[in-house]
């Protein structure tokens, strides 16, 4: 089953933002696990088939940050995922709701999970913008997008609005502190608080550094 739904990602994504490594292969393996701890610690039955393939298709388009395409990408995604495990001979009776996990998992195309697969694949991506990974995301993309790290003067916006466009610092504040109420399920949720508090701390330290 994850050797299957790999092999279909890699042999047919087309991903207009090739070099974005902050959605590389690896950020599939760390959902697709991200996706079972959560089930695990769920006590009603996950179907597992349809999680995995949702969780390693899920970002098959993937437009950058600044696309007006963006929060289309999950949708696309849904479309061609669908399409490709058809061929493929994967159940038909999943497909629904494998594209609608998949639809459903992106932050900006704001749709609401309405099956525990959507609601885990949702909590699981959401958990990469979280803690060591979540900090190493942010400022890879922030780089990318030749944002600075941080507002030397006053770099917990105090005297300022935050502007997450110009300082990559900021962000956690405007977005990423946010996404621990957004999580569907306890086990994420738990996860997320504790990923979110090692991202306090490093802010912490990286103020004492500034001092």
């Amino acid at each position: 089953m994850v050797a299957a739904a790999w092999g279909l990602h890699t042999a047919a994504a087309h991903d207009p933002a090739p070099h974005d490594g902050a959605h590389d292969l690896g950020h599939l393996r760390r959902v697709w696990l991200n996706a079972q701890r959560i089930a695990a610690a769920t006590v009603e039955t996950v179907d597992l088939e349809t999680l995995c393939a949702a969780a390693f298709l899920h970002d098959l388009v993937n437009y950058p940050k600044d696309s007006p395409q963006r929060a289309l990408a999950s949708l696309h995604s849904a479309n061609d995922a669908v399409t490709l495990l058809r061929e493929a001979g994967f159940p038909d009776d999943k497909l629904d709701a494998v594209h609608h996990a998949i639809h459903a998992h992106s932050f900006s195309a704001d749709v609401a999970p309405r099956t525990l697969e959507a609601a885990i694949l949702q909590d699981a991506d959401r958990l990469e913008a979280l803690g060591a990974i979540g900090l190493a995301r942010m400022f890879y993309v922030s780089g990318a997008m030749q944002r600075a790290l941080f507002d030397a003067n006053d770099p917990l916006a105090q005297h300022r609005p935050l502007d997450d466009r110009a300082f990559a610092l900021d962000h956690l504040e405007v977005k990423l502190f946010r996404i621990v109420e957004t999580m569907n399920t306890p086990a994420a949720r738990t996860i997320a608080g504790e990923r979110a508090q090692f991202m306090r701390d490093y802010r912490d330290q990286l103020l004492s550094e500034l001092r």
